[in-house]
């Protein structure tokens, strides 16, 4: 099954960061967020990536092409038949490249494209098939397993993945002029916003008119009115990276040994509490996109 992540946004609001690279290539611990998802998928058995390029899209073709080559281990290339072969076994204590089984698949999807014109795009590469779809800017612990299983479940065209928004300020109960309780930074007690990490089936494809689509309007929309749009309930960890401010809370979690996205140690994340449909017209656009 493959994964297919879009990659090719401007990423404008993360500007500091994005006027020399596209936002999926922002480093967390020194590696590309978008290593970081293709990781947390691979960990539950999904290695077949396919990767929406738009803006700055030859960084990420260098990246993944440089990434196997730079690596500890010897190296052969056959010039004439343009081929390269890697020695993986050394520099890695147990002999074992992490990496293995996966496979990645760069598609040009073009400068100006939309979300929804740039996974029509990929229909090219992923056929008549069902497929994972996310952004390539956030980290999440959403199980999988059940996601996947919750999909096929209901039959019907479109799973996402329903979050509570991560609250950007401390939050207060007030009694009076007194403080009761004081919370810093919980996760909102109230709504539900569109978290990406989709299960679509290939009739999603036909919901998408063209380039200037964009995915987080009429396509999930007119799905939602045709009642093929459900909603996971997602309760544990997800955060996107739209902001330097984002970028740092990561960056702390990753260096202070607290990344709940870094599964592949220990395999799996706890699994959600629920996987139940949520009215659609409850959830808003996803907080961040590529």
């Amino acid at each position: 099954m493959k994964v297919a992540v879009l990659a090719g946004g401007l990423g404008s609001r993360l500007a500091e960061e994005t006027e020399a690279r596209p936002k999926p290539m922002v480093e967390i611990g020194g590696i590309p967020i978008l290593w970081h998802i293709m990781r947390y998928y691979a960990s539950f058995g999904h290695q077949d990536f396919v990767v929406a390029l738009g803006y700055k899209g030859n960084y990420i073709r260098r990246y993944a092409t440089d990434f196997a080559a730079l690596s500890p281990g010897n190296l052969r290339i056959d010039y004439s038949r343009r081929q390269v072969e890697y020695d993986t076994t050394l520099g890695n204590e147990r002999g074992e490249w992490s990496m293995d089984g996966w496979t990645l698949e760069l598609v040009d999807t073009g400068l100006n494209t939309n979300t929804g014109g740039r996974i029509k795009r990929l229909k090219q590469v992923i056929g008549n098939e069902r497929f994972f779809l996310t952004w390539g800017d956030g980290v999440s612990t959403v199980d999988l397993d059940a996601l996947l299983a919750f999909h096929r479940s209901h039959g019907k065209l479109c799973t996402l993945t329903a979050v509570r928004p991560p609250a950007r300020f401390g939050h207060l109960e007030i009694e009076g002029d007194q403080i009761s309780e004081f919370n810093e930074k919980p996760q909102t007690g109230e709504g539900w916003i569109n978290g990406a990490f989709f299960v679509c089936e290939p009739g999603v494809f036909d919901y998408i008119e063209g380039d200037a689509t964009q995915f987080e309007k009429s396509p999930l929309q007119n799905l939602a009115l045709d009642g093929q749009l459900m909603a996971f309930k997602h309760y544990g960890f997800w955060q996107c990276m739209d902001t330097i401010r984002d970028k740092v809370l990561l960056e702390n979690l990753w260096a202070g040994g607290e990344a709940p996205w870094r599964i592949w140690d220990s395999r799996r994340p706890q699994p959600a509490r629920a996987a139940n449909d949520v009215a659609a017209n409850d959830l808003g656009n996803p907080a961040c996109a590529s």
